[in-house]
């Protein structure tokens, strides 16, 4: 069985926080209220959808509500790849890891559709063995079923995978799953969230020794 590489998505693959910033500003602009700053946006980030939104209307001193995580979701889901790119080096190490032999997931706690239709934009779509969206069991991140429901899809064992995130719900979800987490020290998470992961890449290429030691 192939080693897998299970890949958070917003802050290790994608460098997704100039649309989640832009659509969470139109929602905010929508509602009368201030635009937020970028430091803000990339806190808020790493939760799912429905926390991004609540913790963004209590910033703005909006009661939460279902129509409003509606019309985010609706307005991000058309506009999530206007200005979203993969982190420098992302591609090569897909590359790299494809070449050695690496299976590849996605595990992210953003919505199916959202990542459906950044994956395809980005060209990516086809790429992994699975995609574990947000919705797409009935728990999500740090929830280690989530990670273990992806890896099942991907047909791949959790003794031969490994998570890469930059969040502590990727290091809490692999540590419930028994697999080990690298941080993905390149993204939007602090150095604090890091506790509990194996090791920490500073770099997408960074990554390929720290893998390869992890799962010879």
């Amino acid at each position: 069985m192939p080693r897998l590489a299970v890949f958070d998505l917003d802050g290790t693959l994608v460098d997704s926080a100039p649309d989640i910033h832009a659509a969470l500003d139109r929602l905010m602009a929508g509602q009368g209220r201030a635009a937020f700053t970028r430091p803000e946006v990339t806190a808020m980030i790493g939760d799912g959808v429905r926390v991004l939104v609540e913790r963004a209307a209590a910033a703005r001193g909006l009661a939460f509500t279902d129509p409003l995580l509606a019309e985010f979701t609706t307005d991000y889901t058309a506009r999530a790849a206007e200005a979203t790119a993969l982190f420098p080096g992302i591609a090569g190490t897909l590359d790299v890891l494809a070449a050695d032999g690496w299976a590849l997931a996605v595990c992210t706690n953003k919505p199916a559709a959202a990542t459906a239709a950044l994956l395809g934009a980005l060209g990516l779509a086809g790429r992994f063995a699975a995609v574990g969206g947000g919705d797409s069991f009935p728990v999500r991140k740090p929830d280690p079923g989530h990670l273990l429901g992806t890896i099942t899809q991907a047909k791949g064992d959790p003794a031969r995978a490994v998570m890469i995130g930059d969040h502590r719900n990727d290091v809490m979800a692999a540590r419930g799953a028994g697999l080990a987490c690298v941080f993905a020290g390149w993204g939007y998470g602090t150095p604090a969230m890091a506790a509990g992961a194996a090791a920490t890449a500073a770099t997408p290429a960074a990554l390929l020794p720290v893998l390869r030691d992890l799962l010879p």
